[in-house]
């Protein structure tokens, strides 16, 4: 089982873990139960995860009414773990071009 590492600001601030703090609890079992799957099992394929571009990978919640939840990663290979980089609720078909580079830019700042 993979490592999970969620993304802090430079000055140390989770925003990752303050983001799926925001959900009701019934969505935050949805999106643990997605990410300890991802845990178990990557790489993984549809439905719950894809690749995206540059090393980024999205896992993809169904969350209750009708909305869908994207957690955006990237596997680090020396620290043998997933590092969560974005978060974000979709709200159209196609994954914002502005959540895809906020997230290659945290991966690239990113040092475990």
């Amino acid at each position: 089982m993979r490592a999970v590492i969620f993304y802090r600001s430079s000055l140390g601030r989770p925003i990752i873990k303050e983001w799926l703090r925001s959900f009701e609890k019934p969505d935050r079992a949805v999106l643990g139960v997605d990410l300890l799957t991802l845990q178990i099992g990557f790489p993984l394929g549809l439905p719950l995860c894809r690749p995206l571009r540059g090393g980024l990978w999205e896992v993809r919640s169904s969350l209750a009414g009708n909305r869908e939840a994207r957690m955006i990663f990237f596997h680090d290979a020396k620290a043998k773990a997933l590092v969560i980089v974005h978060g974000f609720v979709k709200k159209s078909q196609k994954t914002p071009k502005s959540d895809l580079e906020l997230a290659l830019t945290r991966m690239k700042e990113f040092s475990p």
